[in-house]
């Protein structure tokens, strides 16, 4: 996969949203068990696994949901595509908020529907949104929002009055947002994840929520995620779409690894976040105090950290080449992410202590011997 992505296979792989840590054990040992069943035929998703979503839900964020409002997915991108096409018509204008995780620009565009950009505003190295732009280019037109909460790139915990004045413009426009909401699991110390759609009921009616096991418990290839609709209007639309598109079946193992994450991921999630962050302050750390030419975000979720490499004076392309070819270090560029993302990389520190020090004595040696 380096080669086909980098060009090069021996580089350090820091790059896509997947850890280098084992699959827990709890989920192995429940696919095992699963196989020893003799048919790999249809199959009925149990409330068992609708029961462990609303549990998790209720303990992780205090969020009590219905198990009516949840429909499973085949992953959080498809929930993104399913719902601009069933509840959004062609030409209809969808916001996002640059720099984001990039399928969120292919969503859009790639289903005939036209991408408003609000972009995130920075102060004192800070992400924020933008509540007087995005009014500004918003209009009649304007059906739906792409939110990113957790946010990847930037690592940002949205705070409860910052999503409740985003809510609040929604709903004063009649503007559908689309929550994505797959990195809620993991937030580093001092923070906590608000699920938009647990705020009132007016925005739970006016929001579809995504959420998945995937990035948490590195179970991606399963192809899993659960999308939360409270309206059953729109839940319905929603729904009609991924039968019409005949995706509606899963995975079988997606969801047995989904439902004991759920039942019997907590501790363990709860030790993986305290070492991530201590990844996190082991790279800030080793950054301010040995390659002062970059500049590092602050890190309030997920495990993808955003940083700014201007000083190196380099041009997009330039620093792609200089982290392939002289760092030796597969890293997502910033300008994947669209506007704001240019002259950053997103790197990963969803692994082992070691591998993180061996990719930061790596890039500490390339930008000496520039």
């Amino acid at each position: 996969m380096l080669k086909s992505y980098f060009g090069a296979s021996d580089i350090l792989p820091m790059w896509v949203a997947d850890m280098d840590f084992e699959t827990p054990d709890f989920i192995m040992e429940a696919i095992k068990k699963r196989l020893e069943h003799p048919v790999l035929a249809y199959f009925k998703k149990p409330d068992s696994f609708y029961d462990s979503v609303v549990n998790w839900c209720k303990n992780r964020y205090n969020w009590e949901i219905e198990k009516d409002w949840i429909v499973p997915t085949p992953g959080v991108v498809p929930a993104l595509t399913f719902a601009t096409l069933a509840l959004t018509n062609l030409a209809d204008k969808i916001v996002v908020q640059s720099p984001v995780y990039f399928p969120f620009f292919n969503t859009v565009t790639d289903n005939g529907r036209q991408l408003i950009n609000n972009p995130l505003k920075v102060v004192n190295n800070t992400y924020s949104f933008d509540f007087e732009h995005l009014e500004s280019v918003i209009d009649n037109r304007t059906k739906m929002m792409l939110l990113c909460s957790p946010h990847n790139p930037v690592g940002r915990v949205w705070t409860k009055d910052e999503l409740t004045e985003l809510s609040n413009i929604c709903l004063k426009n009649n503007i559908l947002i689309v929550s994505d909401e797959i990195h809620a699991d993991l937030i580093m110390p001092g923070y906590r994840h608000i699920p938009i759609a647990s705020l009132s009921d007016s925005i739970a009616q006016n929001s579809i929520t995504t959420i998945a096991a995937s990035k948490t418990f590195n179970v991606s290839g399963l192809s899993t995620a659960i999308t939360i609709i409270p309206n059953k209007n729109i839940r319905q639309r929603f729904v009609q779409k991924i039968s019409d598109l005949h995706l509606n079946m899963g995975n079988i193992f997606g969801f047995v690894a989904t439902e004991a994450a759920y039942n019997f991921g907590a501790n363990w999630l709860d030790a993986l976040n305290p070492y991530l962050h201590e990844n996190f302050i082991l790279l800030k750390s080793y950054i301010e105090q040995n390659i002062p030419e970059l500049s590092v975000t602050n890190l309030e979720a997920t495990y993808l950290v955003w940083i700014n490499c201007k000083k190196l004076n380099m041009n997009d392309k330039e620093l792609r080449t200089f982290f392939i070819e002289k760092a030796k270090l597969a890293v997502n560029s910033g300008i994947m992410f669209g506007d704001g993302g240019q002259g950053f990389i997103r790197i990963n520190i969803g692994c082992p202590k070691q591998t993180l020090i061996t990719g930061l004595e790596q890039l500490k040696k390339a930008i000496t011997n520039l």
